[in-house]
């Protein structure tokens, strides 16, 4: 039995050497605009805006941490950062690319395709097609995985379930229908697995809280209030905390990993949290403010808020870089 901590490789200060070779900024796609402001995390100001495809949702750092890739959905491409320098590269032609992730040998990047209700198996640097497989669900969009790497939890927010997937044989073992705890359906978001690898938490916008489900057995344990809009779900440096983003509710709920309990919140007063994470130091948490056309930067020490930064009209995946850790799973950082 796994008795570690799945983020023992994400403390400050154990950066790899590409990451230490990164410049330190902070990638906010806009998803009104079709670009990507840049933000020096020193002075807290915008210092470049990038053109990039239609519907940029997320910036995800690559499995080998070489490369920062802009998900353009709508624009059907990935645009490339060289990390090293901040520069952006010429569009690579990819089908609906909502997120992307990594298998955990990194021998394949897994373009999340939300319209068109599959996962795109590609060569991780070319982004060539090895397989699709179809998913069962609608509205595919986020995940993590198994302590092993072996499956991957990704919920699917339109039809309110999350799918088991075998990422060695590439195949859907399972489909789970979530309960409601509203009037409204399920309507699930950000997936992260605890420290100790034996829950998954499962953010639900519609339901204003998180799903605890056994990783062993996928059954639901418990659900927990958060907060209106429950969105985005974030790991602390210390492996102590779980950040969740309050996206309707202008505020941050910390779960304490050791009770499964909130222990404090955050308010941002009038701000829409969405997604982010955290600096290298473990010192900043960074969200985007989806509804606000802002981003923010708290202080993981009490939630105090470090700045209010004014950026495009919809900002959504954003992604502090570097970070620490030894590869990139995808999303906006899940590093192990």
């Amino acid at each position: 039995m796994f008795t570690g901590d799945l983020y023992a490789a994400d403390r400050p200060g154990l950066l790899s050497p590409e990451a230490v070779r990164a410049k330190s900024l902070v990638y906010v796609p806009d998803d009104a605009n079709a670009r990507v402001d840049v933000i020096d995390p020193r002075t807290y100001k915008v210092i470049r805006h990038e053109p990039v495809g239609r519907l940029p949702q997320h910036v995800t750092p690559s499995w080998d941490l070489r490369t920062l890739w802009v998900l353009n959905d709508m624009g059907n491409s990935l645009t490339p950062i060289a990390p090293r320098t901040g520069r952006f590269g010429a569009p690579v032609p990819v089908a609906d690319p909502y997120n992307l992730y990594f298998t955990v040998d990194g021998r394949s990047a897994v373009v999340v395709a939300e319209r068109l209700s599959r996962l795109d198996f590609r060569d991780p640097h070319t982004m060539q097609l090895q397989q699709s497989l179809h998913v069962p669900c609608s509205g595919i969009d986020h995940a993590d995985f198994s302590i092993d790497g072996t499956h991957a939890l990704f919920s699917c927010e339109f039809s309110g379930q999350l799918v088991w997937v075998d990422m060695v044989h590439r195949h859907v073992d399972r489909v789970i229908d979530l309960p409601r705890q509203t009037p409204q359906r399920p309507k699930p978001q950000d997936v992260k697995i605890s420290p100790d690898g034996r829950t998954f938490y499962v953010a639900d916008q519609n339901s204003n809280g998180v799903y605890l489900l056994d990783s062993r057995t996928l059954r639901i344990r418990r659900f927990l209030t958060t907060g209106l809009g429950a969105h985005g779900l974030y790991v602390s440096r210390d492996s102590k905390d779980l950040y969740v983003t309050n996206r309707l509710g202008g505020s941050v709920a910390v779960v304490s990993f050791a009770t499964g309990r909130p222990r404090a919140f955050w308010p941002i007063p009038g701000g829409s949290p969405d997604m982010g994470g955290v600096s290298a130091d473990g010192k900043v948490l960074w969200l985007s403010g989806r509804y606000t056309g802002e981003v923010y930067a708290l202080d993981t020490r009490n939630g105090h808020l470090l700045a209010r930064i004014k950026v495009g009209g919809e900002p959504h995946g954003l992604c502090v870089w570097p970070q620490p850790g030894r590869f990139s799973l995808g999303h906006t950082g899940i590093l192990r």
